[in-house]
């Protein structure tokens, strides 16, 4: 039997499914409607695109590391902490973590379109609307970042049970346990200040003047700062922006194991140097925490419970 478009959408409207995936139930089913919906809800498709609506804001990050030199950074979200906390939820971010050491992928809709490395027949994107269906909630894979260090080694750092995942390059021609374990300090450092570049080298002029513009325009505002000769202004705007980087570059911030509290995380390294007999250095690092940046949905538990009951 002929598929149509009538019929695909028909079927999309009834399920809520995916426009491919009601397209291959119909095929599947030589057209018949009522077996393309069971088709659906038998394979999870229908379950899992009914909760995409749902705001998944939970959930963990997780590292995986492929020998001293790779390793990859995964942010799976699910709807409550309850699920994040589940062992099926949690091995599978640790499945998602492994395809994302091993792949090559550029980007998310690549990511999803590779076969799954647990079982080839399907895409990451399949195994994920299956698991959706097993545990219940809507599931999202976020994010992913993978990092291969050219001259070093990488390490891992998880906060909080997953809830922050963080990666470090270290650039250095030897890599034994000291430098390990100072990289691991590094990370910890990272996971807990939120540092956003290794140093100013990384940070750009123009990021530098649109943030001397602004410290201006709140002096200019301020009644008694506005009236302050010009050369107090520009030392007060330098000294505020000073400030700033020292918060944000992780090799500017006060290590945190520092013994006198005043160690900065760039003499740490010069003394981890000294005492490995060669030069240590941070390249690079990423810092995922669990729902940066999402806005958690306010559920009435009792209400959605009703509602469910009188569907």
């Amino acid at each position: 039997m002929a598929i149509t478009a009538a019929m695909v959408k028909e079927l999309r409207e009834m399920t809520g499914a995916g426009m491919m995936d009601c397209k291959k139930a119909l095929n599947e089913t030589n057209g018949n409607m009522e077996e393309a919906v069971e088709f659906l809800r038998k394979n999870g498709q229908a379950k899992a695109e009914k909760k995409a609506g749902r705001i998944a804001a939970e959930g963990l990050c997780t590292v995986v590391l492929k020998g001293d030199t790779a390793a990859a950074v995964v942010e799976v979200n699910s709807e409550t902490d309850f699920v994040a906390k589940n062992e099926t939820f949690q091995t599978y971010v640790k499945s998602v973590a492994q395809q994302a050491v091993e792949s090559d992928a550029a980007d998310l809709d690549a990511f999803l379109a590779e076969s799954w490395i647990e079982d080839s027949s399907k895409t990451v994107k399949d195994a994920l609307v299956e698991k959706i269906a097993v545990i219940g909630e809507n599931l999202n894979i976020r994010r992913f970042q993978k990092v291969v260090a050219e001259k070093g080694c990488v390490v891992s750092y998880i906060h909080g049970g997953g809830r922050i995942g963080v990666i470090v390059e270290a650039e250095t021609e030897t890599v034994n346990d000291a430098v390990k374990e100072a990289m691991t300090n590094i990370a910890m450092q990272i996971a807990a200040l939120n540092p956003k570049y290794v140093s100013r080298d990384e940070i750009s002029a123009e990021y530098i003047a649109h943030e001397k513009e602004i410290l201006l325009a709140q002096i200019m505002n301020d009644p008694k700062e506005s009236q302050k000769p010009e050369k107090v202004i520009n030392g007060m705007i330098e000294g505020r922006v000073n400030k700033e980087l020292k918060e944000i570059c992780l090799v500017d911030q006060v290590y945190v194991k520092a013994e006198d509290g005043k160690q900065t995380v760039g003499k740490y390294l010069e003394q981890v140097s000294k005492e490995v007999g060669t030069a240590v250095s941070v390249k690079g690092f990423v810092r995922f925490e669990t729902g940066e940046g999402l806005e958690k949905k306010q559920e009435d538990f009792a209400a959605e419970v009703a509602a469910q009951m009188n569907a």
